[in-house]
């Protein structure tokens, strides 16, 4: 058991959150009971998360995509009431990480891709520091590289090949990180992974010859919070349960 605030001080601490220029806040976004017994995470603080949780009996949840984001609507309405609602009602803290998470160094969402698909991680690069750069336990073909995120990930990528040479060096950050495909290409980057595609990156494949592999923003951000997670319910003596809420994205 822990206290809600020693629980938001120590996260804040670990995984270093002034360091970040984020999109929306980061740490408790909604206050629950101060006791905390029981966490589950999860990667969205939709409402079927809500309600799992509260189904299991949470006291705290903890994501990755929280409910605020800078520009949206500030209103109370809708979805945005029903999630408030049921967390109130049920008086269930709610914390959220988004860069912080992807940054972190072993639990983290990029840490953790790499050690679901084989990579080991070498370097850094991008905008503060998200992308990480290092190689495939051995030197894979293309189809050998889809192959492997189609089983490990459970999903086929979206793929743009390169000019097929062999995937040496490979470059990564989860979730909606297309923009990093270009200082992927400039670091060195045989094969770039990520869960989103925007039309220019696949003249950037075809043009520089280095893979471009779109595996799913959901499907590349479901490994950092049971992470976090587990490390949390070890630490502090928590119940600790992953639910993931099914997403084609």
């Amino acid at each position: 058991m822990t206290h809600r605030d020693e629980l938001n001080a120590y996260l804040k601490g670990l995984l270093e959150v002034d360091r970040f220029r984020d999109y929306g806040p980061n740490g408790l976004q909604v206050e629950g009971r101060p006791e905390i017994r029981t966490l589950i995470t999860g990667v969205t603080a939709s409402l079927a998360l809500i309600e799992a949780a509260a189904d299991a009996g949470a006291d705290a949840i903890l994501v990755h995509h929280g409910l605020f984001w800078r520009g949206q609507d500030g209103r109370v309405v809708g979805w945005m009431k029903q999630r408030l609602q049921r967390l109130l009602s049920r008086d269930i803290n709610l914390f959220a990480y988004h860069l912080p998470l992807d940054a972190h160094a072993e639990l983290g969402n990029n840490a953790q891709l790499g050690r679901v698909l084989g990579f080991a991680g070498e370097q850094r690069f991008g905008e503060q520091d998200l992308g990480w750069l290092g190689q495939p336990e051995e030197a894979l073909g293309l189809e050998a590289l889809a192959e492997r995120v189609r089983q490990r990930l459970g999903r086929p990528p979206v793929l743009v090949p390169g000019d097929g040479r062999p995937i040496r060096r490979v470059a990564w950050c989860t979730g909606g990180a297309q923009s990093y495909f270009e200082p992927a290409i400039a670091a060195g980057a045989d094969a770039f992974l990520t869960g989103e595609i925007s039309e220019p990156q696949a003249h950037y494949a075809r043009e520089t010859g280095v893979a471009f592999l779109a595996c799913g923003h959901h499907a590349t951000e479901r490994y950092g919070a049971p992470a976090l997670g587990e490390h949390l319910a070890q630490r502090f003596g928590l119940s600790h349960r992953f639910i993931d809420v099914e997403n084609p994205a």
